[in-house]
């Protein structure tokens, strides 16, 4: 099953995120929560999940930014693409990946972006297999 992710659902989705890049999962701390309840009270936020024996093992995040050109028509912007490691080679993250693009449909955007930061040839074929592609855009990262 792929769903938005429910509010109980952050310890979960903070240990799939050690499959990402996190190290570690961040203290249960007020602003953790503050944070969480923000993004789960965003309509424009949704965080992508698939359940598969009863866990979260792959996820996906999809905002959705207003926008004033393009026929005042929005975009979609897709993070933190994850799938726990020994669920990978499935699908999984297609299908979350899919999920977000109804979401973009739904909201009439008229494009979909994401960055990836690795340079692995299968995960590059992947994004391109799921429709994305590496042609149109320049992306430039300045970190803060």
């Amino acid at each position: 099953m792929v769903r938005e992710a429910k509010f109980e659902e952050l310890k979960q989705l903070l240990e799939l995120y050690l499959d990402l890049h996190e190290n570690l999962i961040p203290d249960n701390t007020e602003h953790l929560l503050n944070t969480w309840k923000c993004i789960m009270q965003d309509n424009n936020h949704h965080v992508i999940v698939k359940i598969w024996d009863d866990k979260i093992v792959s996820s996906c995040v999809c905002v959705v930014i207003p926008n004033l050109t393009r026929n005042i028509r929005p975009y979609a912007f897709i993070e933190n693409v994850v799938t726990d490691e020994k669920y990978r080679g499935k699908g999984f993250a297609t299908e979350c990946l899919n999920y977000a693009k109804k979401i973009a449909e739904k909201e009439n955007c008229y494009k979909m972006m994401l960055l990836t930061g690795s340079k692995n040839e299968s995960t590059l074929k992947f994004y391109e297999n799921a429709g994305y592609n590496s042609s149109d855009k320049t992306a430039f990262i300045q970190w803060l």
